[in-house]
């Protein structure tokens, strides 16, 4: 089968296309490799893919609509798994612009390559923001997210209508996935584990906002990846027990489905910062700060949806995953 990831380059499509070329798929991997990050980071995760037989590269920007329809109509892919996008709470801050671009028009570019490429499952990446000032937890896809904070999560929210639409008008079936906090080996450098890392080993302070009570659900990498793999593997259908006269944000009668993918175990942001003290063997200076606009104190996954439909749910321990993080960290950088 041939499966089209974009995000290739990025943290989770990295980890995403090894798992499936480890199964003997053909991936054609697209990236634009930007600047919002280190492109350095970006280029060595393609360099492993790269020395892989079954991988093909794609260096193409979402906004690109005829560059688009030329890779979908040219490499034919079967399903597509859709990472790429503007990612950061608070940047979306600095530059909405740059969410418009890639995360709305970027991924009504998805949908038409899909649409017309006659693709048999759409997976794309949502995300926890959606439940912005949502304070019930856990979240729940049957919970209402017409509040979001930011606009990286208002872009979210609209890539699950588009999709829904889609599945709709032309019956493309489309998951969204939900992801909770994912950290793990290859993250993101803009995200809180890489940036503590990096600053306790500089012996710099860390900055912890809300003074330091957020609580996350923290999900690692690998239980990222089994449940896109296994929501892959199982295209959405039509709920038969769908009632219009009380919809449920998650389920629909067109092929759409959405699913919270989090470790269903909120955690303290103290305590991650304690179990990296621990990975690293260093205790950190900690700077306590205001909760910054666009965030929200806590986060939770009620995963009993995803567990129902795939038969998973994440489960691995934070100190655990963070020893990965750091392990890797160590090794990546020889620090």
């Amino acid at each position: 089968m041939t499966i089209l990831v974009t995000g290739a380059a990025g943290f989770i499509g990295f980890h995403l296309c090894q798992r499936l070329l480890d199964r003997g798929e053909t991936v054609i991997g697209l990236d634009n490799l930007n600047a919002y990050y280190d492109p350095a980071l970006k280029q060595a995760r393609l360099a492993l893919l790269e020395a892989r037989g079954g991988f093909r590269f794609a260096r193409q920007d979402l906004e690109d609509g005829a560059g688009m329809a030329a890779l979908f109509a040219e490499r034919r892919p079967q399903r597509v798994v859709h990472l790429a996008a503007q990612a950061g709470v608070r940047h979306s801050i600095e530059n909405p612009a740059a969410y418009v671009q890639s995360n709305l028009v970027g991924f009504g570019h998805v949908l038409e390559g899909c649409r017309h490429g006659g693709v048999s499952h759409l997976v794309y990446a949502s995300s926890s923001s959606v439940y912005g000032g949502n304070t019930r937890l856990p979240f729940s896809e049957g919970q209402g997210v017409d509040h979001p904070v930011s606009l990286y999560a208002a872009s979210k929210k609209a890539n699950e209508l588009m999709a829904h639409t889609y599945s709709h008008l032309y019956g493309l079936p489309a998951t969204g996935l939900r992801f909770f906090t994912v950290y793990g080996p290859w993250g993101r450098p803009d995200m809180a584990l890489f940036r503590f890392t990096r600053a306790i080993l500089a012996g710099e302070p860390i900055d912890l906002y809300n003074g330091g009570q957020m609580v996350r659900d923290f999900t690692y990498i690998d239980d990222i990846v089994e449940g896109v793999v296994r929501v892959l593997d199982r295209p959405a259908t039509p709920d038969p027990d769908f009632d219009a006269a009380r919809p449920h944000p998650g389920r629909s009668w067109a092929p759409h489905r959405v699913f919270n993918i989090g470790n269903a175990t909120p955690t303290p942001l103290l305590t991650y910062v304690e179990a990296l003290e621990q990975a690293l063997g260093r205790t950190a200076e900690r700077r306590l700060l205001p909760l910054q606009p666009g965030d929200v104190p806590a986060t939770a996954a009620d995963t009993s949806a995803l567990e129902a439909w795939t038969g998973f749910r994440p489960a691995t321990p934070v100190a655990e995953g963070v020893a990965r993080f750091v392990a890797w960290y160590r090794d990546f950088y020889q620090v």
